[in-house]
């Protein structure tokens, strides 16, 4: 199996994150990283790295079924019931948002490229069963899951200010490198935490920033096919819109027995 992570930015005019994780024994190893242009050079990416047929769930952090004009999809009302407490609740999506002047969504046009490739747009998992799909994640619900947080890490530069905009990635660092130990396991990254985002600014610090959350999304990927429905959680529907998403330990299945 490979896990492909897609941080997808809303249009082709903005770079987006690309990693690629492949399967070995417990763990997964770090393959691939990359900034990615346009629809084609995404799928160009995932050509190169991914076989015609064989297993692969492919992550992508973006919005890949928009039916609704406006509002928010019952999607992202869902998953704030949970997670709006962390500060993880998921921007309203719709179309007169994310579409471009031609009425496409981007998301919805990967979903059909992939569909060319064989992969199946499906979040509903079975614990490591071989499927070829493609499914939307958030990775900062699935941050406060995997992490234990009690607030999102504010990695991403919104204006508050430098001293801790560096704690937050210094925080994520840690966390990415306690991965190793994790089940599933994840190697690999040595070369990507090798870079000091203290350093970075503008572009430089954006474009790490997607290749990290890249890097996150393949690894929701591989968690969430090694547990399936055990410590994941689907929000929403196929046709209205799903995010799937490591799910807090208070709501694994098991959790929710032993405490009714």
């Amino acid at each position: 199996m490979q896990f492909v992570g897609l941080d997808l930015a809303w249009s082709v005019r903005n770079p987006s994150g690309g990693a690629v994780v492949r399967l070995d024994g417990a763990a997964g190893d770090l393959t691939a990283s990359a900034l990615l242009g346009d629809d084609a050079d995404v799928m160009a990416f995932l050509d190169r790295h991914v076989g015609a047929s064989g297993g692969c769930l492919v992550a992508v952090d973006a919005p890949l079924a928009v039916p609704n004009a406006a509002g928010r999809r019952p999607a992202e009302a869902a998953l704030g019931t949970v997670f709006a407490r962390f500060h993880a609740g998921a921007h309203p999506t719709n179309r007169a948002r994310v579409a471009d002047a031609a009425g496409s969504v981007r998301g919805e046009r990967v979903v059909a490229a992939l569909a060319e490739r064989g992969f199946v747009h499906d979040p509903w998992l079975h614990a490591r069963a071989e499927v070829r799909r493609v499914v939307e994640v958030y990775p900062h619900p699935a941050m406060v899951s995997l992490f234990g947080l009690s607030r999102t890490l504010k990695y991403k530069n919104k204006g508050q200010g430098r001293a801790l905009l560096d704690a937050a990635w210094a925080e994520l660092y840690g966390h990415l490198r306690a991965l190793e130990t994790a089940e599933p396991a994840l190697r690999g990254l040595d070369a990507l935490l090798a870079t000091d985002p203290t350093t970075l600014r503008g572009r430089a610090l954006k474009d790490h920033e997607d290749r990290v959350d890249a890097v996150v999304c393949a690894y929701i990927a591989l968690y969430a096919w090694w547990w399936g429905a055990a410590r994941t959680e689907v929000f929403g529907t196929l046709e209205g819109g799903s995010i799937l998403t490591p799910t807090l330990p208070e709501r694994w299945p098991g959790a929710r027995t032993a405490a009714s």
